[in-house]
């Protein structure tokens, strides 16, 4: 039997009966729901008769009564201690997360229990015990300014006669004497710190409601302060950053509460070290008590708990446990060992992690240790870390690669003729864009942190400079480091930590398949990326834009002399420079992924995309092509557009340039029928972009049917695809019925819908996006979380309006919506078919799904 509990179970039955007041006991009614965490936590602990001192837990509404005034039966909860115990008074909110105020420890110390101490424990400790709660109290319970005991140097008992002469002077009346005013004092005074305002907005923003309410526990103090070995610290047996089993903690004699934790404090370590003496070789009875009890409680509380104790005379007493802070590797490493030991099962695992600190693990991140010299803050648009040389050009980024030095890449906003700079860049910051820029998208895309948005830089592009608001100034060549995780752009080369996939990385994500019931797939351009996309085990390609093809200098010249083509044939001829080229890198994207589905968007963008903007650009173009610069610069204004994402782009090229699209869909079926030769049979899938019509699809669909049956009769072999329209459009939400039955699929786009259900562009939100947010007009970017009530609703009509036409039609959406664990919540429930995300946001994706099908399985929310 714990002895705290022994001597006295049948004090203050008043207290022991009254749930606002109500003595820790295995039978109390105490629930984390009504009196907090830490208080439900001290009542397990004492159910494992582990020796957890005496303990009242005040409830949240009895703290609320303080704080109005109220107070407690302060008799009855002293009744329930010993009267010569001294006392601790501890905040227990719901989630300790949330905080609290501070510990307030030595209740109930006044001279005569000084005198009577300094028998047993000695002056200068018996001082040190009055000493501390006389200047805690003076603080924050009196208020006192803590400059009032400046002049207050001595210890031991000179230092306590001086602390009492001060506090006297400076309140006009004595330090106050009786237990029962002290606690009644420090209660009153922690409620109301609880409700204040500023402890309000505080804990909000760690995610607490605004009711969130406070309990407190009336622990009797174990001083940590004797003749024998004495002392207080923590324990816990993982490691916070890894997750790996190590016995970690600190322990400092003659202290009290986490003194062993303060900067500079003379700790020990727990277990034997090199470093330095230990609590095993000073008192390895207790240590071993320690062990076993920190055992208990990750088995029976089914955590990895820290275990907060003290030692009196060589006998360990356990204060309280607490859930171990850690890291994200550190989350799946714990989570994943808890259920490979039996403790807890794997579902339960794979509810235990984050998917949103899944990225921490994905991508190489600034050690949080790290001392952080941050210039200015953008939109973290692309998670990781790295640091180099600054850039401000694409040819400087691809000259900087080819000498093996790593480089940021500076641009106001990238274009599709930057992609060479940013796979030559180990970072990108931009001033301008939002979370679905062209930046961002890429560069989540290819695993390359990256920040948009940095208005808070000025970006001199011709001096190639960056000022920053502080006034320095950084130059080509000059070290920074971009944070795409925080969205802090750092000056110089701070420590990093490499990215973790390790066996339990993966042993997690394996569980987490075995429980979803949707389907992830990758947005991958490239070879790279869709290499990327398998290594994360995505269930194919669910979307390949093939406009990031067309940017290499061989092909870009080809392309430029297809748009100066006047006639069809001479378009055809162009393009038929282009068939072997983009034959090749469909025949690799279908190798790579061995027979999984690849669904390949067809041409996107407005071709003026890939004309020249600078004169000096139009001159050597014109140049290459023999032509004159006037017919050039002609050309270039005549395709110019107001606003080019609403006008010739998409499947409107498909039917006006029709050539385009032949081109492309001869590629696929031959690289089909290659790429199925010497491995399983590959069925694309070919996707018709930016569709509002359902005569865009009949004539563009017509055409590629044409070209399949050409290339089979040509090659000798049949082949199956599958073709499949591009939702990005509120009208062709609204026309689904008519449009799916043409169609095999309907992949829902919700970039562009995004941008056109709100008129607002996608590059340029990022500049106001934040005050919206902050005012309330939004509660999310809608760029970054799906809208549900707006685009959500044409996503619902959408699905359902095309299933009611083809019951049979594919549905998924293939924007970075994807990726996020809510918006993959809103498509399960809508009953898509799939996600489709960029390759390092795929195990995220895996992860949120389960954990959605589990939450389900078990009628709840994860």
């Amino acid at each position: 039997m714990n002895p705290s509990y022994a001597a006295g179970n049948s004090k203050g039955a008043a207290v022991q009966n009254n749930p606002d007041t109500t003595l820790i006991t295995p039978d109390a009614p105490v629930a984390a729901t009504t009196h907090g965490g830490r208080a439900k936590c001290l009542q397990r602990l004492v159910r494992l008769d582990l020796p957890v001192p005496r303990t009242v837990a005040l409830s949240f509404d009895a703290v609320h009564q303080i704080a109005e005034g109220q107070l407690p039966d302060i008799d009855a909860i002293l009744g329930e201690f010993n009267p010569t115990s001294l006392l601790c008074v501890r905040p227990s909110s719901e989630d300790p997360d949330w905080g609290g105020p501070g510990a307030v420890l030595n209740i109930g110390m006044n001279d005569a229990r000084y005198v009577d101490l300094c028998d047993t424990l000695g002056p200068t400790a018996a001082a040190a015990l009055y000493l501390r709660f006389v200047q805690t109290y003076a603080v924050h319970v009196a208020r006192l300014d803590p400059d009032v005991f400046d002049d207050v140097v001595e210890e031991g008992p000179q230092g306590l006669s001086e602390m009492l002469h001060a506090y006297e002077t400076e309140t006009d009346e004595v330090f106050p004497q009786e237990p029962g005013e002290q606690l009644g004092a420090v209660l009153r005074t922690m409620a109301r710190a609880w409700e204040g305002t500023s402890a309000r907005l505080l804990r909000q923003a760690k995610g607490a409601p605004a009711d969130a309410g406070l309990g407190l526990v009336v622990q009797e103090m174990i001083p940590g302060l004797g003749l024998g070995e004495s002392g207080s610290g923590v324990l816990q047996l993982a490691n916070s950053t890894t997750g790996l089993p190590q016995i970690t903690g600190r322990y400092l004699s003659q202290s009290q509460g986490r003194d062993a934790l303060g900067a500079g404090a003379p700790s020990l370590y727990l277990g034997c070290d090199p470093r330095g003496p230990s609590l095993e070789e000073k008192a390895p009875g207790a240590f071993d008590d320690l062990k076993t009890h920190a055992a208990l409680m990750r088995e029976k509380l089914r955590e990895e708990m820290q275990v907060e104790f003290v030692i009196e005379n060589g006998s360990v007493h356990i204060l309280d446990g607490v859930r171990v802070q850690r890291s994200s590797r550190a989350a799946v490493r714990i989570a994943v060992r808890l259920a490979q030991d039996g403790i807890i099962p794997e579902q339960e695992a794979v509810m235990r992690v984050d998917p949103h600190t899944l990225n921490e693990l994905l991508h190489r991140q600034v050690d949080p240790e790290a001392e952080r010299d941050v210039l200015t803050t953008g939109i973290a648009a692309s998670p990781g870390a790295a640091t180099g040389k600054i850039v401000f050009t694409s040819a400087e980024a691809q000259a900087s690669a080819a000498r093996s030095e790593p480089c940021i890449l500076i641009r106001r906003e990238t274009s599709p003729e930057d992609i060479r700079g940013m796979h030559a860049a180990v970072a990108v910051l931009t001033e301008k864009g939002g979370i679905t820029s062209h930046a961002a998208v890429i560069g989540r895309g290819m695993g390359l942190p990256c920040i948009v948005g940095a208005s808070g830089l000025r970006f001199q592009t011709k001096k190639k400079a960056l000022m920053a608001p502080d006034g320095r100034i950084f130059k080509t060549g000059d070290v920074l480091t971009i944070d795409g995780t925080s969205g802090q752009v750092l000056v110089g080369e701070p420590a990093m930590l490499e990215a973790a996939l390790d066996d339990s990385f993966q042993t997690l994500m394996g569980w987490a398949d075995k429980e979803r019931d949707i389907g992830i797939r990758a947005n991958a351009d490239t070879p790279a990326d869709a290499q990327t996309a398998r290594n994360f085990d995505a269930q194919g390609i669910g979307l390949c834009r093939t406009e990031h093809m067309f940017f290499e200098p061989g092909r870009l010249t080809v392309m430029r002399e297809m748009i100066f083509a006047e006639t069809s044939s001479g378009r055809a001829a162009a393009l038929e420079r282009l068939l072997p080229m983009q034959r090749d890198d469909f025949t690799q994207l279908f190798r790579i992924m061995q027979g999984k589905p690849v669904c390949i968007r067809l041409f996107d963008p407005p071709l003026h995309e890939f004309l020249p903007a600078t004169r000096t650009g139009q001159r050597e173009l014109a140049e290459a092509l023999d032509l004159q610069v006037s017919d050039v610069t002609r050309r270039v204004e005549a395709m110019s557009e107001y606003n080019p994402m609403l006008g010739l782009r998409g499947v409107r090229l498909g039917v006006t340039v029709p050539e385009i699209y032949d081109m492309q869909a001869r590629a696929i079926f031959e690289a089909t029928l290659e790429a199925s030769k010497h491995g399983a049979a590959v069925v694309p899938e070919v996707m018709i972009p930016l569709v509002s019509a359902k005569r865009e699809v009949e004539l563009v669909k017509a055409r590629i049917d044409t070209v399949a049956a050409a290339v089979a009769s040509e090659m000798g072999t049949d082949f199956d695809y599958r073709l499949g329209v591009m939702m990005e459009t509120p009208r062709a939400c609204l026309r689904a019925d008519e449009i799916s039955p043409n169609t095999a699929f309907l992949s829902f786009g919700t970039n562009d819908l995004t941008q056109m259900t709100y008129g607002l562009s996608r590059d340029d939100a990022g500049r106001f996006m934040s005050a919206y947010v902050q005012q309330g007009v939004f509660t999310e970017d809608p760029f970054h979380v799906l809208d549900t009530e707006g685009v959500g609703e044409l996503l619902k009509l959408g699905a359902e309006r095309g299933r009611a036409a083809q019951p049979n039609v594919t549905l998924s959406i293939c924007g970075e919506h994807g990726g996020n664990p809510e918006s993959i919540a809103f498509c399960r429930d809508a009953g898509f078919d799939y996600v489709s995300c960029s390759p390092f946001r795929v195990p995220v994706a895996r992860l949120a799904a389960a954990q959605l099908a589990i939450a389900h399985k078990l009628g709840g929310d994860p």
